[in-house]
């Protein structure tokens, strides 16, 4: 599998105080946004029934989240996320089975290996950095408050790393502020683009559900179980 960092995050339902306790924490709002994203798979859902999520964000480009066996259980989701095109395009291959694509970019990848859009959505985000619980450079702890257009808001704390051996600790990191959060400690709310598809594409939904009802889930399907932001 192609070099990539590793996300580490927990999502959960913010309330009306939360961005005050951040404040009271120590953290920092960085800034506050607002996109576009939207997700591209096969019209069988072949990325997202493996697990596999593919999206392009208005004004960041392409990332492909690919899943990492997790060392430790919990509320918590690990995927590898490849940013770079000709790496996405490569794994793209790689999980659907076709042959590589030469030097093509994502727009050849897209129609070689028939990915249509499945999902397009506008975010608006606050983004907060908390000092006191990720000041090593390399650890960073982030928190994500997002509300997107179609009603659903949903908070993400996250941590990157770019080793295995580096998700204990960021995991403790990320159970420290959820707990100051007052998050529950089972609470797994869904991801936007799971919501998503449960309201608007409630056929894919429920495939997505059917595929996986035998084995255990995706990080991304069990509802109400988290997944890509």
């Amino acid at each position: 599998m192609a070099q990539g960092l590793i996300e580490v995050e927990r999502k959960f339902i913010p309330g009306p105080g939360t961005e005050e306790r951040l404040q009271e924490l120590g953290g920092t709002l960085e800034h506050r946004i607002t996109f576009r994203d939207s997700y591209y798979d096969t019209p069988e859902l072949s990325l997202m029934k493996a697990d596999h999520w593919l999206r392009q964000r208005e004004g960041s480009g392409w990332e492909f989240k690919c899943p990492v066996a997790a060392g430790v259980s919990g509320p918590h989701t690990e995927y590898l996320e490849l940013t770079a095109e000709p790496a996405i395009v490569a794994q793209l291959c790689e999980v659907l089975g076709a042959e590589g694509l030469g030097a093509g970019g994502m727009t050849d990848a897209l129609r070689s290996l028939g990915l249509q859009e499945v999902a397009s959505f506008v975010t608006k985000r606050s983004a907060w950095k908390l000092v006191h619980f990720g000041a090593e450079e390399e650890l960073p702890l982030r928190v994500d408050l997002d509300s997107a257009d179609f009603g659903y808001t949903v908070g993400e704390v996250e941590v990157l790393v770019q080793e295995k051996a580096d998700v204990p600790s960021a995991l403790e990191k990320i159970h420290s502020l959820s707990s100051l959060l007052g998050v529950p400690t089972r609470e797994t709310p869904p991801a936007k683009l799971i919501v998503y598809l449960q309201r608007f594409r409630p056929q894919d939904y429920d495939l997505l559900l059917e595929v996986n009802r035998s084995r255990e889930r995706p990080q991304g399907t069990e509802h109400p179980d988290s997944s890509l932001g």
